[in-house]
């Protein structure tokens, strides 16, 4: 039985949307042996640029970024196959001297990379589009009532108006018989073969966070983030069901495209969903065992890192 300090090196960079894991994932690159990959499931989407803050041709020339830009907006993405996907590029770096950066926001990417993923049932589109139609015509409340008669677990772990996650656990059960929360019991997996040191990027107050999603957002639309989501909407072949059009922001300038709400009330909307987001990430992050917090303002951020990640023997003190 390996030791963890025989395993490969790897990090796990992770924190709310907006709080500065970017630039210090660019520094680490940039002096350290690192690469890295990104754990974010719209970045996976191609043409879902600035509404996902992708990094740009500039910044990946510096830092190439690996797991973006996948597949279409139409096509589905799933915590399996980034945990494959995942697995195959950090194989590949550790392969050539290097160590994975691992950096994100989408939580549940991290927690199946780490822990594995239940083996679930194939989607059944039929089944699917059945139980979206029924979700549309009764609401979502509803549907997390019938979860919890059949799954009250998982209805627990879930909000009223989680629509996708809620779908997906009755689609489960319809299909084979037994819940999500089975499912997870008779869950096996291997422990990731890796050394990892866990660090989170978070503000001080949650009011500079705040206030850094604000303008964030504010700049993304100013950058062109509505002609992009009109190019979206102009194909007719996407619909508010998807995860791509569900995506943080892309939603509600969606439904204003709709003529849903006006563009004052699409930037109020865009920027709570986003902090709505954080608060998520954050709450995932507080369960998180064996995690270094690191704060935004710290001006010596990248040296706070790197005594981590020396101390966990991550970087030679000489690297």
């Amino acid at each position: 039985m390996s030791t963890v300090h025989e395993l490969p090196p790897a990090i796990f960079l992770m924190g709310p949307t907006a709080s500065g894991k970017t630039a210090l994932a660019l520094e680490l690159v940039e002096k350290y042996p690192c690469e890295i990959i990104s754990v974010d499931s719209a970045l996976v989407y191609k043409g879902m640029d600035i509404g996902t803050a992708k990094p740009d041709a500039d910044m990946q020339r510096r830092a190439p970024h690996r797991l973006i830009d996948l597949i279409d907006p139409a096509e589905s993405y799933s915590a399996a196959s980034f945990c494959e996907d995942a697995l195959r590029e950090m194989a590949d770096i550790t392969a050539r001297g290097k160590v994975p950066l691992l950096t994100g926001g989408t939580m549940m990417y991290f927690k199946f990379l780490r822990d594995g993923a239940a083996q679930l049932p194939q989607a059944d589109e039929e089944v699917r589009e059945r139980l979206l139609a029924e979700g549309l015509q009764y609401g979502w409340p509803h549907m997390h009532e019938k979860l919890a008669a059949i799954d009250p677990q998982s209805a627990e772990r879930l909000k009223p108006m989680d629509s996708q996650r809620i779908q997906r656990a009755l689609e489960v059960y319809e299909v084979s018989g037994k819940t999500l929360t089975e499912f997870w019991a008779e869950q096996q997996s291997e422990p990731l073969p890796y050394h990892v040191v866990n660090l989170a990027v978070c503000p001080r107050e949650r009011s500079t966070l705040h206030e850094r999603i604000a303008l964030r957002f504010r700049q993304m639309v100013e950058q062109g983030f509505i002609d992009e989501v009109k190019k979206l909407h102009a194909r007719g072949d996407l619909n508010v069901n998807m995860p791509s059009v569900r995506a943080v922001g892309y939603r509600q300038v969606w439904d204003y495209l709709d003529g849903k709400y006006d563009y004052e009330e699409m930037i109020e909307r865009g920027i709570i969903a986003t902090r709505q987001l954080a608060k998520r990430q954050v709450t995932w992050l507080r369960s998180w065992p064996d995690l270094y917090w690191l704060e935004t303002e710290d001006s010596n951020l990248l040296q706070s890192a790197l005594k981590i990640l020396h101390a966990n023997a991550i970087f030679s003190a000489s690297s």
